[in-house]
């Protein structure tokens, strides 16, 4: 449910606490994006857009060096366990809008894959696609770990339950003819993963993600750690089962003193409701796709710089929300 509050500014105070408005009553409309673990890259990324799409009363005027995002609008970045549980909270309402990667989306507006058996979540919309998440495949530097078999019997994190890590992690051994048998399987967070690995308590986790990913920047600094490569026939077969992955490589430059690799990815897209109004959507999107975001995002974040309108529609697999796709019609994305 969209949040929508009247407030009453009286007086002195309040024309001071919002740069001088005359009172007045002023609507404020509340917009929560759902992103992931604080260690990950969707609540940075999160953090910029939610800044970048609010425009509180009385804040200064765009044309004036102020705020280009929706007149009245509050965005703020929610942590969460990612993927999963965002679709469940935009379907419940408790989210405006989350980050989701594209095959979770899928699967949910559809009701397959892992929402097989469950109820499709067809209110789910598209905003635009962000930028391709790479599979993270994490182990010790010196552990002898140089590809997916070699991971038999050694303890390793899948991620925690709920999130679309956990699901493609699952999809990914299978494609290598193993289960969470074939290993000691743990179910952490980012955070808790990177933790435990430079604690010598794993030897392993899987994390999906733009890269540089905060948690592994800093093992890579600290402890020192090796990236296992995701590919060959076996990965050309997981591509080819789901349309939803994709080829991609992290490179020698991603993190200190770790080699590069060849991995697969999904996309990371910017879902929300059906259900939430055209005119608040259309300009939720103008102003993602504003010069002053483009900003922000190419000085707030690495990943921030993938994020364009160009590719704002790729690989999204789920419809666009209409007051998203009116304002790319205007841009000539769509004809």
């Amino acid at each position: 449910m969209l949040i929508n509050r009247r407030i009453a500014l009286l007086g002195g105070l309040g024309a001071a606490a919002f740069g001088g408005l005359p009172a007045a009553a002023q609507d404020i409309t509340f917009f929560r994006i759902g992103t992931g673990g604080t260690a990950g890259t969707y609540f940075p990324i999160g953090g910029l857009i939610a800044n970048a799409i609010s425009n509180p009363p009385g804040s200064r005027a765009c044309a004036e060096g102020g705020s280009c995002g929706v007149p009245g609008l509050v965005a703020t970045a929610v942590a969460s366990n990612g993927s999963v549980a965002n679709v469940n909270a935009i379907a419940g309402g408790s989210m405006q809008s989350g980050f989701v990667q594209s095959d979770v989306a899928f699967w949910g507006y559809t009701g397959t894959g892992i929402y097989e058996g469950r109820p499709k979540v067809d209110s789910l919309r598209a905003i635009a696609n962000l930028y391709p998440e790479s599979f993270h495949l994490v182990v010790r530097k010196g552990s002898g770990i140089k590809s997916i078999k070699d991971l038999k019997g050694k303890r390793m994190s899948l991620d925690e339950p709920g999130s679309g890590t956990l699901v493609d992690a699952r999809l990914i051994l299978s494609a290598y003819g193993m289960t969470e048998k074939d290993i000691k399987a743990e179910y952490l967070k980012p955070q808790q993963s990177a933790d435990k690995l430079k604690d010598g308590a794993l030897d392993a986790f899987f994390s999906v993600s733009g890269w540089p990913q905060g948690a592994i920047s800093e093992l890579a600094a600290t402890t020192g750690i090796d990236l296992v490569p995701i590919d060959g026939p076996e990965a050309e077969k997981l591509i080819k089962e789901y349309s939803f992955f994709g080829t991609d490589e992290i490179p020698d430059t991603a993190y200190k003193n770790v080699a590069g690799v060849k991995t697969v990815s999904v996309n990371a897209i910017w879902v929300t409701s059906s259900k939430l109004p055209d005119a608040l959507i259309y300009g939720i999107t103008a102003a993602l796709w504003n010069p002053n975001t483009r900003k922000l995002l190419d000085s707030g974040h690495s990943k921030g710089k993938a994020i364009k309108l160009d590719t704002a529609l790729a690989g999204l697999g789920i419809p666009l929300h209409a007051g998203a796709e009116k304002f790319y019609k205007e841009k000539g994305l769509i004809k």
